[in-house]
């Protein structure tokens, strides 16, 4: 389908589209002026990671195509819980904790959006100032009549606990009522008229457009992302090392660069779509390149989606140390070091590198050939290393490398 605005003509191109409500009616919208719209995120901790960036995209493409972005932190669902296609609740937070982990996660957004007073310049809200005000009763009697139990324990989300006979408790189920009336509150105190965000959020998106014109007769909108999985089938930004966290102080430079540099050939021009500024036809040049050539379609990817994320002088260190680690066999000023005093156990140092998550993981790794200290294999799982004033290397498999200094 072609569309008039360059918002729906960027998202389209870029393979942001997956669901949206009255196609024809928001392009129009988008066309006469500009569209207020949000996406809402849970402070559950201190950083986001991977998988919540095809969103932080989709709010930077609006304001890059005239539209203003509008980031909702969950100060108050945060006190709940999205329980979409999760297995079981998650841990509640208190309010400092929540306070912590909404400042830390501001710095994430000011790297991807410009914040400001302008028409188009970005916002962060947090649904506590709203919700936290909310009194039991009047809630129920103004909100909850326009909600059917029924169709809420039609929800795919609400259907997967059930279906499995696991818990969910009726703190959890009342999260798709706040987050509906979120939106009804944003079109009331901000203009909102779009509300975007995953696939699995698309039955809450819908109930606050219904909720909304049940409430006040206003005409809002809503699209949904496809589910971003890898080439073989795998969820976006979930790795045996553990997650890809936005934050350097939770992953160095050089591991988060690394991850996409070990994207999958087939994968490489969606990401690169989805993930960077780069222009489409420089995209189709790039994705096209023959055999090993793609290697280097998968350098300017690390590299461009590390810049936006980490800066581009982050980038360019880390795109420099992979270059002296992989094709000179060097190390780098980005790998991940570990400081030890004279002597330590491999086991020891491939947990102080954060290649294994426990000394058991690690001898695992070493019994099955995957340790290598300055480039020769390692088997014995008993093996120490002795650091005197030169760094020594210490792999894991092909791709996790890391530097053992003296304290």
């Amino acid at each position: 389908m072609s569309y008039r605005s360059e918002l729906l003509t960027l998202l389209s191109q870029r393979g942001y589209i997956h669901q949206m409500t009255d196609a024809v009616a928001l392009d129009a919208l988008a066309v006469k002026g500009v569209v207020p719209g949000y996406i809402g995120f849970d402070p559950t901790a201190p950083s986001l990671h991977v998988g919540s960036l095809v969103q932080i995209m989709l709010l930077r493409r609006l304001q890059q195509s005239g539209h203003k972005p509008i980031v909702l932190m969950g100060g108050g669902t945060g006190k709940i819980g999205d329980p979409s296609f999760k297995d079981e609740a998650r841990k509640l937070l208190g309010e400092d904790g929540i306070a912590a982990n909404v400042a830390s996660i501001r710095r994430i957004f000011e790297r991807f959006l410009t914040f400001g007073d302008g028409p188009t310049d970005a916002v962060m809200l947090d649904n506590a100032e709203w919700l936290d005000a909310l009194e039991y009763i009047p809630f129920l009697r103004e909100v909850g009549q326009h909600f059917s139990v029924n169709r809420m324990l039609s929800f795919d989300s609400v259907k997967l606990r059930l279906d499995r006979e696991q818990s969910l408790s009726f703190l959890e189920f009342n999260y798709m009522i706040l987050q509906a009336y979120d939106f009804m509150e944003l079109s009331r105190r901000a203009g909102c008229r779009l509300q975007m965000g995953g696939s699995d959020q698309w039955g809450n998106i819908v109930n606050g457009i219904e909720l909304a014109r049940r409430m006040d007769g206003t005409e809002v909108f809503g699209i949904t992302t496809p589910l971003i999985t890898t080439a073989d089938g795998g969820k976006m930004g979930k790795t045996m090392a553990g997650a890809i966290w936005l934050h350097e102080d939770q992953l160095p430079h050089f591991d988060y660069w690394q991850f996409w540099r070990n994207t999958d050939d087939r994968d490489v021009g969606r990401f690169l779509r989805l993930f960077t500024d780069l222009p489409l036809d420089e995209i189709r040049r790039l994705e096209a390149l023959p055999g090993a050539q793609i290697n280097e379609a998968k350098k300017i990817l690390a590299t461009e989606a590390t810049a936006m994320c980490r800066g581009r002088a982050a980038a360019d260190e880390a795109a420099d140390t992979a270059r002296r680690t992989f094709e000179e066999g060097q190390g780098g000023d980005a790998l991940p070091r570990f400081a030890v005093t004279g002597e330590v156990a491999l086991v020891d140092a491939l947990v102080g590198l954060g290649f294994a998550k426990s000394r058991g993981e690690a001898r695992r790794l070493i019994a099955g050939g995957g340790a290598r200290v300055a480039g020769e294999k390692v088997s014995d799982e008993a093996a120490t290393i002795t650091v005197d004033a030169a760094p020594v290397k210490v792999s894991a498999g092909k791709k996790h490398h890391g530097l053992l200094v003296r304290a």
